[in-house]
């Protein structure tokens, strides 16, 4: 995020392709898709979000997460992890895949309450 900040957004092809690793850049590329709001950019920002929260889930067993329990929204670095899958939540709702929909939000709920309530509330799914 740091560097991003520093270089700025002409700068995040380049950020990403040094850090695939980063379920932050994954979130970011996601959370830009879902904006520009169209049936081709809801499809990327599923695959986007789906990379995210794969790169999420190798770094939090790494970590020694068991892949179950709290992945709390107040420790920063688990926030790129958790922004993927809640960018995951709405791109799958967008593109009608209910099941994964509903599956990544129970995930969040059970990793995060805060982090639902955060994610939900800047990103609500649609009605």
């Amino acid at each position: 995020m740091a560097e991003l900040a520093e270089r700025g957004p002409e700068a995040f092809p380049e950020v990403l392709r040094a850090h695939p690793e980063s379920s932050l850049c994954w979130a970011l590329l996601a959370e830009g898709a879902l904006n520009a709001g169209t049936p081709d950019a809801d499809v990327a920002a599923y695959a986007y979000a789906r990379t995210g929260y794969h790169r999420g889930l190798d770094a939090l067993r790494r970590a020694g997460w068991k892949g179950s329990g709290r992945v709390p929204w107040e420790h920063e670095p688990n926030r790129g992890f958790l922004r993927a899958l809640w960018a995951l939540t709405v791109a799958a709702q967008r593109i009608g895949d209910t099941t994964e929909q509903e599956r990544c939000a129970q995930f969040l709920r059970d990793s995060s309450a805060t982090g639902f309530e955060e994610l939900s509330r800047a990103r609500p799914l649609a009605g």
